[in-house]
């Protein structure tokens, strides 16, 4: 999407959620693994970061789910397209690291699956793809 020539890109905060060596990752109902996290709503522009993964946490793994929030690790750049509009839309995405402390994942209405994958030997490339795959990619590759 453009408005007078400049791309219009859509926000989001991600989690890398660690467990030790794991990494958890989601499935949506839309058919695509993902990370934990999502877009800044209009309401939120003021609003720390951080309150932003909060909220994503609270609505994709439940309020039972305790974690420590690191740095930011990684910045995707991803094109998809829009599920209810059908139409390709860019999402810049900015990926913190956190610790899992405690807590029952409870997954949220949009999300049917979850799995905490070994960083050492998960192949990002048999679940997901284009700006994820590059940003997961890129993550594996710091650690």
């Amino acid at each position: 999407m453009e408005i007078n020539g400049k791309d219009v890109y859509f926000v989001a905060v991600k989690l890398f959620l660690r467990d030790g060596d794991r990494l958890l990752i989601t499935h949506d109902i839309f058919g695509s693994w993902d990370l934990p996290g999502g877009r800044i709503k209009k309401d939120e522009f003021e609003k720390p970061l951080e309150a932003v993964i909060e909220r994503k946490m609270s609505e994709e793994l439940g309020d039972d789910v305790h974690y420590s929030l690191g740095k930011p690790k990684v910045f995707f750049r991803v094109e998809r397209m829009e599920q209810g509009i059908d139409m390709p839309v860019r999402i810049f995405a900015v990926g913190y690291e956190a610790e899992y402390k405690a807590g029952q994942i409870k997954l949220g209405k949009h999300h049917d699956e979850y799995r905490w994958v070994d960083v050492g030997d998960f192949k990002p490339e048999e679940l997901f793809e284009g700006g994820w795959l590059k940003g997961l990619q890129e993550y594996i590759r710091l650690q």
